[in-house]
């Protein structure tokens, strides 16, 4: 099986995370129990998962000029993801400040930094992007980037995979250029404007995923086909980057030729393997274990 070739447009974040019984109420303060730092945002996190699922990956995106920079940089390319077109801009990086319960569940607040300035692709970042098999992009840079990716993708005929996260507004242009939407449920409703409906995506794109959480995930495409893939049952440690991992390996299957929706399985056994450890990056789990459960899941 050949290596499909995958380019992430997106963010790159340095994630603070720490652990406590609960998650704080509004005023409340809570004593945790682990703290660690490790590099995240959406589009660094899928480059990665991209990565260790089996794909040669090249991220774009933009770090600053701080010592968080400097070990964004170290860290995405010791994980094997080509970051020649990552640029340095002046200035703070982005950084996610992150709590995670004991139940799993998390609380993110992210401040951009230099993934706002990540404006105006040149010409040799276009190249990366049309000699790509897919395209993968997110919502933690200005659209007017992703868009401009997605166009040049589509010129060249290289799928576009979009994971419109976090949940906002998609001009038309955009979504005009996707092949392959990935929206969790707040996201879904925001772009449709219906709750609940998932076939109202197909309205927008050609192909849908709708992850489900706990309750796994919904492909729907425009030929007709609508399948509903159940969750991998795991013990839930950190759920932070499993959808990243998801939306990574979802990407690599289908570069790879996969029948879609048995790529959609193996990308559910990708975010169930990711939950099962604490940290974003640290988290997203190799091809072996994500083959592990998808055979198990059966």
């Amino acid at each position: 099986m050949e290596q499909p070739r995958v380019a992430v447009v997106g963010s790159a974040n340095m994630d603070l995370v720490a652990t406590a019984p609960s998650l704080p109420r509004p005023g409340e303060t809570v004593l945790g129990d682990d703290f660690v730092m490790v590099p995240g945002g959406k589009g660094a996190n899928q480059a990665v998962a991209a990565v260790r699922a089996g794909a040669s990956c090249a991220f774009l995106g933009a770090i600053g000029s701080d010592a968080f920079g400097v070990t964004l940089r170290a860290r995405i390319a010791a994980a094997g993801v080509d970051t020649s077109h990552l640029r340095v801009v002046y200035g703070a990086s982005g950084v996610a400040l992150i709590m995670v319960g004991a139940d799993g569940e998390n609380a993110i607040l992210v401040t951009p930094g230099a993934n706002g300035a990540f404006t105006g692709l040149t010409e040799g970042e276009l190249t990366c992007v049309r000699q790509a098999d897919v395209l993968v992009a997110q919502l933690e840079i200005p659209v007017a980037t992703v868009t401009e990716a997605a166009l040049a993708a589509r010129e060249a005929g290289t799928r576009v995979v979009l994971n419109a996260a976090p949940a906002r507004s998609v001009p038309p242009e955009l979504l005009d250029a996707v092949d392959l939407l990935v929206v969790n449920e707040t996201e879904a409703q925001l772009l449709t404007g219906r709750a609940g409906d998932p076939y109202a995506l197909l309205e927008l794109v050609p192909r849908a995923v709708l992850t489900l959480s706990g309750r796994g995930a919904w492909y729907g495409d425009r030929d007709g086909l609508a399948v509903h893939v159940p969750a991998v049952r795991v013990d839930v440690v950190d759920s932070t980057a499993a959808g990243d991992a998801f939306t990574g390996a979802l990407a690599v299957a289908w570069g790879e030729g996969r029948e879609i929706v048995d790529a959609v399985r193996w990308a559910a056994a990708a975010g169930a393997a990711c939950v099962r450890r604490l940290g974003a990056s640290v988290a997203l789990p190799r091809r072996a274990e994500i083959d592990e459960l998808y055979a198990s899941s059966g």
